[in-house]
Order: C-alpha cells, then sequence, then structure tokens
C-alpha cells in the first residue's frame, strides 16, 4: 500500500509540472488550470502511458472532471502504481 501511495504522490507532482503549478490538490478540476488545453491533455496522457503504463483514452479524458478521477483510473488499471 504505501508504495502504491508513493506512486500517486508523484503522479500527483507529475501532474502538476504539466499543468504548470505548485501542486495540486484532488478536488481540483482539470479544466480550470490556466494551462489546460490540448498539448496539457496529450501530455498527460503520455504521461500516463509511458511512465505508469496505463492508457487514458480521449474519451476517458473527456469524461474525467477532477485530478482524483483521474488518481483512481490510473490507480484502478495499474498493478504497478
Amino acid at each position: 500500500m504505501q508504495k502504491k501511495w508513493g506512486k500517486m504522490e508523484e503522479l500527483r507532482s507529475d501532474l502538476a509540472e504539466i499543468l504548470e503549478v505548485d501542486s495540486v490538490e484532488d478536488s481540483h478540476v482539470l479544466r480550470d488550470f490556466d494551462s489546460w488545453d490540448s498539448l496539457a491533455s496529450l501530455a498527460i496522457q503520455a504521461t500516463c502511458d509511458k511512465k505508469y503504463k496505463v492508457s487514458i483514452s480521449p474519451e476517458d479524458l473527456a469524461a474525467i472532471v477532477t485530478i482524483a478521477d483521474l488518481i483512481s483510473i490510473v490507480n484502478s488499471r495499474s498493478s504497478s502504481v
């Protein structure tokens, strides 16, 4: 469980970097970030795929509202996260 928590913190850090902020909270809404655009969504998809071995489709991303939603999907689709 500790390993998963550490990976989720790492994912939050990656998301903060992509979204050009110091940190993100689970309750934050992706589309509310000033830097949210198609490049940010592609960067999130690429990061999830390459670093966490989780495929996030454009349809998945359209349905994701909060940081917690994204983390939940990554967590549920990956046994190593």
